[in-house]
């Protein structure tokens, strides 16, 4: 089963805290497949000055595989577990982030954060924090790669509810 994001439209648009719109996660049944596309549900696009130079840093610190690459230097997809990250140049307003500025960060799940950190590391990612451990059952460290965009890795140690350390429930279980 498959889902994809939908807004309401008209008088039932719905903000939620900081002016944001509140979209509905919607069901569907079946994902069409297509081999030129990665199978993820979220694919997040980052745009980075030099393509091939992404690939190979993203691999070798991260463990990115590369799946389809588009172009010299247009764009590649690339895979991690079950996720997938498409990495684009730099073309008409598409920009890798400035210094000093956040506007998004990418949560990928490893099985070991300290491990994947150190690997991090050694190919020159610029550790923000470093691994550790909350409440919510998560270990996780947060990284910076060449271009600016920032990276959470995250490592699983417990089944924890949200209503454990002060979250709540709200969705579909």
């Amino acid at each position: 089963m498959g889902c994809h994001l939908a807004a309401d439209v008209g008088q039932g648009q719905v903000w939620g805290e900081f002016g944001v719109k509140v979209l509905t996660v919607v069901e569907s049944t079946a994902m069409k497949t297509n081999r030129s596309i990665p199978a993820a549900t979220v694919i997040p696009v980052l745009t980075y000055p030099d393509v091939r130079q992404a690939v190979a840093w993203l691999s070798a610190a991260f463990g990115f595989v590369e799946r389809v690459r588009i172009g010299e230097d247009h764009r590649a997809q690339l895979g991690f577990g079950d996720g997938a990250l498409i990495v684009a140049d730099v073309r008409g307003d598409r920009r890798p982030p400035h210094t000093g500025e956040v506007t998004h960060s990418v949560m990928v799940r490893v099985d070991d954060a300290r491990a994947h950190c150190e690997r991090a590391r050694a190919h020159g990612a610029r550790i923000l924090m470093e691994p550790s451990d909350f409440d919510y059952g998560e270990r996780q460290y947060k990284a910076e790669d060449p271009a600016g965009h920032q990276w959470t890795f995250s490592e699983t140690l417990a089944d924890v509810t949200p209503e454990e350390w002060g979250g709540q429930s709200v969705g579909p279980k």
